[in-house]
């Protein structure tokens, strides 16, 4: 099952679990829609405080220490070299993050606090990018 029918079908099934508990029905349409709109890839732009929130908490679970933990193991488990050899800080190509992992600190990652729909979201993501920027100079020095 691809990812996009997967996350198509979330929502749907959040929303069948709580009917079925009798969760208040006047909150459903929200939640469903916090479900939808908080995923970076569906593009969704959230409509209620409550998306908004769902979709900076996701996006600040891809910063700071556990996104870069994150970053690392997803990219494994996806068989992604951790870095280019030849340019592994993207200083003269082009960032590719199908093909290396720290890449995808480029593409995406560092640029996640300016999509923050809170200023409280805002703050924090921009501290966790610091620690990532730290972790990036470290791995140079290292390598």
């Amino acid at each position: 099952m691809s990812s996009n029918r997967i996350k198509q079908q979330s929502p749907d099934k959040a929303i069948a679990f709580l009917q079925s508990i009798g969760y208040p029905a006047q909150y459903l349409e929200s939640i469903h829609h916090a479900i939808m709109a908080h995923s970076f890839s569906a593009n969704i732009t959230p409509e209620t405080v409550e998306a908004k929130i769902v979709q900076d908490a996701d996006r600040l679970d891809a910063l700071g220490a556990v996104g870069v933990a994150r970053c690392i193991l997803v990219s494994a488990s996806l068989g992604r070299q951790l870095y280019s050899l030849d340019d592994p800080f993207c200083e003269e190509r082009v960032p590719d993050d199908h093909a290396y992992t720290l890449d995808h600190f480029y593409t995406k990652l560092l640029g996640l606090p300016s999509t923050m729909q809170t200023s409280a979201a805002k703050r924090e993501g921009e501290k966790r990018v610091v620690f990532m920027k730290m972790f990036i100079e470290q791995l140079n020095h290292e390598i």
